[in-house]
């Protein structure tokens, strides 16, 4: 993944956070390890790879001080001051580390940037950042209570990090750079470290130590945070004092998608080098893309943070954008290199939305011929819905590349406006059919809380389909409860936009909380503020389990017992049902397709079985890829194995 990015055209490919000691020890989050010498030849793999395609490999070197849990090392945690772990409600404290700790602590730190020079790293980082590393906590007040050299006045607090620096330097700093990645601003105002308190007096103090100021904002769900809640380059005002305290190089970061962002912080002094993370895997070449002026190629990250729960479901890497990503490896998938045709095979796609332009994208790609059929005049199906809704409106990327990489293969033809039968499949001549119909939304309440359709969800008029209000349906009377039993995004954002409109909002969840799955995205947090400040009114670990005109029955998910609440209507967000009825029609005329030339009928994305976009779009470029490949009962990926 990382050569794949270095070939892209990125200067510098680095690691993310890379524990240096067992104390560090995150699980069961997947970090990289250079616990000793035995790591070396896995993070060697990285830098050889790096070095290949002419790039420069950075490592971040990292302890999660009270973060680290220890689970799988059994250590105890470490802390400037006695405090309770911060990971996962840990029932646990992390010590309050002695004189003797720090000392052990800098030596950690001084042999892994030894080994991170022998492994053949250009850049090490020390790391500061958010409020996940103990250098971190050494400087702020809430977790460093210390009355000793190391605590009380910045000057003190402050006083870890620079010997981290300092030390490095004396131990790589003739053959490597040598970075400080810190977090300016917590955005927590007086209470906090900010980049006009004492996130700038820091820079100040350090300025002119290490050889690349790496900059952000804390914590990770500030530094991350989605397009939903920030624009891109939001991070400017909090960065932007960096260069004017420093001569040293400043990288900064912001969800960069648009390279004239990119270039007018650049322009404007605000930064030297722009980093990215998100933007790099939407698109590993979006520096040879801007270096060559292939700007229309970009694949823009839509800031949804699906990448992001691959680090919370502790799984591989993926993205909404580029379903190669976390491929690159197990399935030799390129971004792209795609393999050329191996036959003479026509297509017919019936459905343009994410499944069915991304498999029309990557078909054309590969020279076959492709007919994409939508019913609609308008392609992007579930896409161009929901990105109408507050908060959404980059997720239209997802269809706008697409429809813009279609519109220059000649091999594809999009016909709007058509809705294709089992007839029309028949006589169109394709040898080879993929439908990519979606799904829809149920009325009837099923889901994962409700196995049984709800009573009084047959109301006629008073019961709505997320995708009755995405096309326009206004809801019965002024009080609505919204029923999320979907516990993504979408039962918020159609919460918002019904508050919007000036309706009484309820927000009803079986979960524990709003948007229970956002946790995975950094946005739940979010979430539950924004409707609280909305004025919609929230109840979670409640069922719904009836419905009459004027009132919705709550029952309690421990004790069952009911209670009711006003609703005029109800919108249900629950779960969704495959459009399979084309695909059950040509399932029974066999012998007929098999007169017509068909060799094959697939199903892809939501048709097949509804889920995220990230999902439908993986889906049409595996079907893309895969098609043509020998049937086979193995996993179809390399997997690791633990050495042993």
């Amino acid at each position: 993944m990382r050569a794949v990015k270095a070939e892209g055209g990125w200067a510098v490919v680095s690691t993310e956070e890379v524990e240096i000691h067992p104390s560090a020890d995150v699980s069961p989050y997947i970090e990289g390890r250079l616990w000793d010498d035995s790591d070396l030849p896995f993070l060697e793999l990285m830098t050889q790879a790096v070095h290949d395609h002419g790039a420069l490999a950075a490592i971040e070197l990292a302890h999660g001080g009270m973060n680290a849990a220890n689970l799988y090392s059994r250590e105890v945690s470490l802390a400037p001051s006695h405090v309770s772990t911060a990971a996962n409600y840990s029932p646990a404290q992390a010590r309050a580390m002695n004189k003797s700790d720090i000392r052990a602590f800098r030596r950690w730190h001084r042999d892994a940037a030894l080994r991170a020079r022998r492994a053949g790293f250009d850049i090490v980082y020390v790391y500061a950042a958010h409020g996940l590393s103990l250098p971190m906590h050494f400087l702020q007040t809430q977790h460093n209570r210390r009355t000793d050299e190391y605590g009380g006045s910045l000057v003190n607090r402050v006083r870890l990090l620079r010997e981290l620096i300092e030390d490095t330097k004396d131990a790589v700093g003739e053959h490597c750079a040598v970075a400080v990645r810190f977090s300016v601003d917590e955005l927590r105002g007086s209470d906090g470290i900010s980049a006009s308190g004492e996130g700038r007096d820091v820079v100040g103090m350090l300025a002119e130590l290490p050889d690349l100021w790496d900059v952000n904002v804390s914590d990770w769900a500030n530094d991350s945070k989605t397009s939903r809640f920030a624009p891109e380059g939001y991070q400017e005002e909090f960065v932007r004092f960096v260069k004017t305290v420093t001569t040293k190089p400043v990288v900064g970061v912001g969800r960069f998608t648009s390279p004239d962002v990119m270039a007018a912080q650049i322009r404007r002094g605000v930064l030297d080098f722009i980093g990215a993370a998100r933007p790099s895997i939407a698109d590993p070449f979006l520096p040879r893309k801007i270096e060559r002026g292939d700007i229309d190629d970009i694949r823009e990250c839509i800031g949804c943070n699906v990448c992001v729960t691959g680090d919370y479901t502790m799984t591989p890497v993926r993205c909404t954008q580029n379903p190669t990503m976390g491929e690159e490896w197990r399935k030799g998938w390129h971004p792209e290199n795609i393999p050329p045709r191996s036959g003479t095979d026509s297509f017919l796609i019936v459905g343009a939305g994410p499944a069915g332009l991304e498999c029309a994208r990557l078909l054309g790609r590969r020279g076959h011929e492709v007919h994409l059929v939508d019913a609609s005049e308008q392609l992007g199906g579930r896409v161009t819905r929901e990105a109408r809704l507050p908060g959404l409106a980059a997720w239209a990327r997802v269809r706008d590349y697409r429809v813009n990489q279609l519109l220059k293969i000649p091999e594809v033809t999009i016909v709007r406006g058509s809705r294709v039968t089992a007839q029309d499949v028949l006589d169109f001549g394709a040898n080879r059919v993929v439908l990519a119909t979606g799904a829809h939304w149920r009325r009837d309440g099923i889901g994962r809380a409700n196995t049984r359709a709800v009573r009084g969800f047959d109301a006629p008029g008073r019961v709505f389909t997320p995708t009755d209000i995405m096309e326009g349906a206004v809801p019965t009377g002024s009080e609505v409860v919204v029923f999320d039993d979907d516990h993504y995004y979408l039962g918020a954002v159609l919460a918002e936009k019904l508050r919007a409109d000036g309706l009484m909002v309820t927000l009803v969840t079986p979960a524990e909380r709003v948007s229970a799955w956002t946790v995975n995205t950094l946005e739940q947090h979010a979430i539950h503020k924004h409707l609280l400040d909305l004025g919609v009114k929230i109840i979670t670990q409640h069922n719904i389990v009836g419905f009459t005109a004027g009132e919705a029955v709550l029952e309690c998910i421990f004790t069952a017992r009911t209670a009711g609440v006003r609703a005029d209507s109800i919108v249900s967000v629950t779960s969704r049902l495959p459009n399979e009825e084309l695909a059950d029609e040509l399932a029974t005329a066999a012998g007929a397709m098999q007169a017509a030339g068909i060799v094959a009928v697939n199903s892809i994305g939501d048709c097949w079985a509804p889920s995220t976009i990230a999902a439908a779009v993986y889906a049409g470029h595996r079907h893309a890829r895969e098609f043509d490949r020998p049937a086979t009962d193995e996993a179809g990926f390399r997997r690791e194995f633990p050495q042993l």
